[in-house]
């Protein structure tokens, strides 16, 4: 084995290469920050089961909202803007460990009772 083809083997990535990878990882984390940033804070709370609308809710007012079906209950709060599922009798509780959301966008989804909670403009 030639001397030229050994370097070609060992240099598997060039100082080009991790340059462009970082300036690429760097673009990318700029375009999250801005995203999350930029996202404008909602005006309403839509809370849907099943896919059908059962409660419009403002998020200016404080306001407590409890959902019950065949399937089980979920306990919706509205707090200082923003809003949460502060109790539900799902077996996963995922929905009531998620944070609070006040972003246009932002949803908390129970999966075993169909309900999502969804913030609004």
């Amino acid at each position: 084995m030639n001397k030229l083809h050994q370097e070609n083997e060992e240099k598997i990535i060039s100082k080009k290469d991790v340059i462009f990878i970082i300036v690429l990882l760097a673009i990318t984390m700029m375009i999250f920050i801005f995203m999350r940033i930029s996202r404008d804070t909602g005006y309403n709370v839509k809370i849907t089961a099943d896919g059908k609308t059962v409660k419009t809710l403002s998020l200016d007012k404080d306001a407590e909202y409890v959902f019950e079906s065949d399937k089980g209950y979920n306990i919706v709060i509205i707090k200082d803007g923003g809003v949460c599922v502060k109790e539900a009798d799902c077996p996963d509780k995922i929905c009531v460990n998620h944070k609070k959301i006040s972003k246009v966008g932002e949803a908390i989804i129970c999966l075993p009772h169909k309900l999502v909670v969804e913030i609004r403009e």
